[in-house]
Parts: structure tokens; sequence; C-alpha cells
């Protein structure tokens, strides 16, 4: 039987509203829902990157994936921007609504391990390249007794997208991904993703185009479809699934009430 843990990830990127979001989650808690919030942190690096002469530069996988080039001085702007304010403010935020909210990255309590790999490869103007100075990394295990000794004590964890390596060095780590295997460790029964899109569409940009509703075994098919960044959405709903996750659903968190429409039926669901 799952347990009744929902893990909700707030995407990073510019339009979403994080105040609503906010309000669904106290109004959830004071109904006794138990919750862990990821979040991630893409416009706020951005702003800081810019504003200190380090501008973001993003990098293709060979199989498509697009992720932030982290060097070592990108990793320390992004810890500024995301544990520091985004996470911070968020935490204000759920205090203020009657949450006891507790924010954290992964390197706290080692609550994220990551794998970073040595090389990495991109596609740049349709050649490969080989890095080997990205701080970059895949969750490989998570403190599951961290996480819920905060729960049994009426805390609501609030995560930054960072983790610890087996070389005990900070990593940024995908958001997506790493609610998911949150998700997957705690055997929650549903993972949401807020993101600043509808759900997945079957002709991007085209909002009307929305899939309101996909099986497990329609996951590469829903690769092929995915766009830009939500590929890595439809790829750690993958993997929540797989992890035992019983659904996933992938939402619009630019709206009113965002979480409690997803939950509601808005949005792309995977089960």
């Amino acid at each position: 039987m799952k347990d009744p843990i929902l893990v909700v990830k707030v995407g990073g990127a510019e339009g979403l509203d994080y105040g609503a979001v906010c309000e669904d989650v106290a109004a959830l808690a004071t109904d006794g829902q138990r919750m862990v919030l990821v979040h991630g942190g893409s416009a706020e690096a951005n702003a800081l990157g810019m504003a200190l002469g380090h501008p973001p530069r993003w990098l293709t996988s060979p199989s498509g994936y697009r992720w932030r080039y982290t060097d070592r001085a990108t990793l320390e702007t992004f810890i500024m921007a995301a544990r520091g304010k985004v996470n911070t403010l968020l935490v204000e935020s759920l205090q203020a609504a009657g949450v006891d909210a507790i924010g954290l990255s992964g390197l706290d309590g080692r609550l994220l391990i990551a794998r970073r790999k040595a090389a990495v490869q991109s596609v740049e103007g349709g050649k490969r390249r080989i890095l080997r100075d990205d701080f970059t990394g895949k969750v490989e295990s998570v403190n599951v007794g961290l996480l819920r000794a905060l729960l049994a004590a009426g805390l609501t964890p609030v995560l930054a997208p960072l983790a610890l390596s087996e070389a005990n060095e900070a990593v940024n780590v995908d958001a997506d991904r790493a609610a998911a295997a949150v998700a997957g460790a705690l055997h929650a029964e549903t993972l949401v993703l807020l993101t600043a899109a509808p759900g997945l569409l079957r002709n991007y940009p085209d909002e009307s185009s929305l899939i309101g509703r996909l099986m497990r075994e329609q996951v590469d098919e829903a690769l092929s479809l995915a766009e830009a960044g939500m590929k890595k959405k439809v790829l750690g709903a993958s993997e929540a699934l797989q992890a035992g996750v019983s659904r996933v659903i992938i939402a619009d968190g630019r709206v009113r009430r965002p979480l409690a429409a997803a939950l509601a039926g808005a949005g792309t669901t995977f089960s």
C-alpha cells in the first residue's frame, strides 16, 4: 500500500506563480496532507549570472536533452540563486501561509547523493564535444530516513536541486528527475510537476493540443512529442513510475490554484 505522501516539483522558469502554489500547499497541509516540495531556480540563476558577468550557457546532449553547463563558477551562482534566494523565499511564503516548512538542499544531511560524470558529451554546431569540468549529476540515492523524520515531526521539506557527489562535491541536479527520485524513495502515491505549460502538447507550441492522459507504456511516444525542457519532465515521469509511484501529473504552474487543478485532472497524467 502506498504511503499518502505527495511530492510536488515547481519549476524555476519565469511565469510560475509561487504564491498560488504556496496557498495550495497550505490548504492541503491543513487537511493533513504530508508533502515534500522540490523547486527549480533557472530564472533566478540566469538573472544572477547575467548580473555577475557570467551568463548561462545551455548544452544539448546527443540524445536531445538540454542542460545548464555548470562549471564551478556557474555552480556557485546557482547555489546562491536556488538555495540562497528561491528556497528561502518559498519557505518564507509557506511559513506566512501557516505551513511549518524547512528549507534544505540535497547536501544537507546527505539528503541526495548523485553520480557526477567524469565527462559529458554535448552537440554544438553539429559537432560533438567532451567536457570534463561540468558539475552536474544524477541522483542515485535519497536519505529517506531524514525525510520521513522531518515529515513525522510535522515539517514540510522544501528542497533545492543540489546534491552531493560520491567525492563530496556539490553538484547541480535536474529538479524534475530529483523530484522523481524523492517520490520513488518515499513510495509516494503522486508526483506533480508544475511548469510553465499546460502539460504535454501533441503539437508544440499549440496549447490546445494538450494530451490529457497517457499510460506508462506510452512513455516513448511522449518523449518523441516532448520539446525542450519537457523532455526532462517526461523522463522524470517515467523514472517515478518505474520506481513505484502510481501517477505523475505534468500541469500548469501559472494558473490560480495550480496544485488543486492538477490533482483534479488538469494537465497530463501518466499512470
